[in-house]
């Protein structure tokens, strides 16, 4: 792969050396593109050990990635589809406060009938966000104004452990990953993980790292916190069945009863004030939040696939 062959040598000073790679005919949801689209992006955030820092704003790496950006999102858009003029963000929100009475995701099997070693693989496809929990959205702070912003920030305030540093969420989840017996270190299982797994976190980064985007940012943090609360009480119920360590039950039920505050905060506060400031942005949210939708959803089905078929949902298993 080119981006992981480039990142083991220094980077070039002095002159644009174009990475070569084709990425053209990739697949926007396929696992070379989403891998190469992470490590780029990982660049931004805590880097890699051994990796020439330099590499972050390489212009070489930069055309790269932008090419690989232009193929995920045209996937996305493509899979979101039209977005009616009349559809209005807060019509979307609505939409996503009301959930199917029998649902099929895997926090519905895992509550049911999901097995240790199942949630155990659910933890590990969760842990490249959540042990980087808040930064994606954090991008888009600079990029807001009054009250949106300073909303925006009261609720990411929370999502840092509200100034204690035991209580940040990313602690919380490394908690949790060592109570369940699995590495706790940042991106342990990158190379574990599917490429579903790396485009629920790649969107993020993408909206986050581009201004222009910054409306389907907010759709995309708008929609996290909205569906966190009831997706978190069924893993709750689940962790509670299976008599699981206090510590995993512990990072769930903070978002159980945080996101169902945050979701008033979100609507009214930063999606409200963003949109009457700036009408323009109104579809972008709409946007967000159903792109938000389309990688989970992808997800979902990859995980439910595999554990009806009585398969590992990881690239390798867990042992």
């Amino acid at each position: 792969m080119a981006v992981r062959r480039s990142l083991t040598e220094p980077a070039p000073r002095g002159q644009l050396a174009p990475l070569g790679a084709s990425v053209s005919d990739s697949d926007p949801y396929g696992l070379d593109l989403q891998l190469a689209l992470y490590m780029c992006y990982e660049l931004h955030y805590r880097g890699f050990a051994g990796v020439d820092p330099t590499w972050e704003w390489n212009p070489g790496l930069l055309h790269l990635r932008a090419q690989l950006e232009r193929a995920f999102l045209a996937g996305v858009r493509r899979d979101v589809g039209r977005i009616e003029p009349s559809q209005t963000a807060a019509a979307e929100m609505d939409s996503l406060s009301i959930e199917s009475v029998e649902g099929t995701g895997p926090s519905c099997w895992l509550r049911d009938s999901g097995t240790w070693q199942q949630m155990r693989e659910y933890f590990v496809h969760r842990s490249l966000y959540h042990l980087k929990e808040g930064d994606p959205h954090a991008w888009a702070i600079p990029r807001l104004t009054g009250q949106a912003k300073a909303s925006f920030v009261a609720v990411e305030f929370d999502e840092y452990g509200a100034g204690r540093g035991a209580q940040v969420h990313q602690q919380l989840f490394a908690d949790l990953l060592t109570a369940a017996g699995l590495d706790s270190a940042y991106l342990a299982y990158l190379d574990a993980v599917p490429a579903e797994s790396l485009a629920v976190v790649n969107l993020m980064s993408l909206f986050g790292l581009h201004r222009r985007l910054r409306g389907a940012a907010i759709g995309h943090f708008a929609s996290t916190e909205i569906t966190s609360s009831p997706g978190s009480r069924r893993l709750v119920e689940a962790l509670q069945r299976l008599l699981a360590p206090q510590e995993c039950a512990a990072f769930y039920l903070e978002h159980v009863e945080a996101d169902a505050v945050h979701e008033q905060v979100v609507r009214a506060d930063v999606v409200g004030d963003l949109v009457a400031r700036e009408p323009q942005l109104d579809q972008d949210v709409v946007f967000g939040i159903r792109a938000h939708a389309v990688v989970e959803d992808r997800l979902a089905d990859a995980i439910m696939t595999s554990w009806k078929a009585g398969q590992t949902s990881l690239r390798r298993p867990l042992f």
